[in-house]
């Protein structure tokens, strides 16, 4: 693991994210004491839904939206009332 003070780290910034990018960790340090670590993360890939998943999907959304009561109020009144702070 790399060790960089405040001032080096971000003179050479764009240099670390690359070494972090590929797969280096990296400290930076302020007077020799650690304050903060780069590391890569890993890939987060949103799994893709096919056609019927997705419409599964949908389907159960709008459902649980229907099902909820409505808020006797309009969206207009409620927005002006958390604005203003109206206790309704």
């Amino acid at each position: 693991m790399a060790t960089y003070g405040v001032a080096e780290a971000k003179n050479n910034f764009t240099h670390l994210l690359d070494r972090v990018q590929e797969g280096e960790s990296i400290t930076i340090t302020r007077h020799g004491k650690p304050i903060a670590e780069l590391r890569p993360t890993l890939a987060r890939k949103t799994p893709k839904l096919s056609p019927e998943e997705r419409e599964a999907w949908y389907a159960a959304f709008r459902k649980r939206r229907d099902e909820r009561p409505p808020l006797g109020i309009s969206a207009v009144d409620l927005i002006r009332a958390m604005r203003d702070g109206d206790p309704e």
